[in-house]
């Protein structure tokens, strides 16, 4: 009986992941290019700036959450920081979301409960189940950032294209 439950907690969060990267994409192709320079004030991230760390979520967190140095997660970023077009931004996040998916769902209960890794940056490392939630909530916090630019630009944007 614990192990469905764990499985279906797991489903739920993956699940979560998946809403979350659509409803970002959504939000990424209300996007004019003609305002990729746009900040909220100068200590923060321009909007394109802060599309390509959203995008770079799953798969850079699937880096350092399987302890690559930061060598290949910067690779990675570098590589998505390179691109403008909002489709294959697009394609980046899902891929990402795919790897994550794919990654959480081979893990035995054993690993995804009590398997710990670090992150280059940290001396402690968080088991694969705190992984999934923290990779879900980072994204879910900078798509919200994403939603209030663009309200602050005058897009139509509203709750439904959150949920």
């Amino acid at each position: 009986m614990q192990s469905q439950a764990i499985n279906e907690v797991k489903g739920l969060l993956l699940e979560e992941l998946e809403h979350i990267v659509k409803t970002t994409s959504h939000l990424i192709r209300k996007i004019s290019t003609d305002h990729w320079a746009y900040k909220p004030h100068d200590n923060m991230r321009s909007l394109l700036e802060l599309v390509h760390h959203i995008v770079s979520i799953p798969s850079s967190d699937l880096l350092i959450l399987q302890e690559n140095d930061e060598a290949v997660i910067r690779k990675l970023e570098a590589d998505i920081a390179a691109d403008q077009d909002k489709e294959k931004l697009i394609e980046w996040l899902t891929s990402g979301m795919l790897e994550v998916r794919a990654y959480m769902e081979s893990l035995p209960e054993e690993e995804f409960l009590h398997k710990k890794t670090k992150p280059f940056y940290l001396e402690h490392g968080s088991v694969q189940a705190k992984w999934l939630i923290e990779i879900t909530t980072h994204i879910q916090h900078h798509r919200a950032q994403l939603f209030t630019y663009l309200k602050i630009q005058g897009y139509e944007v509203n709750m439904f294209d959150l949920y």
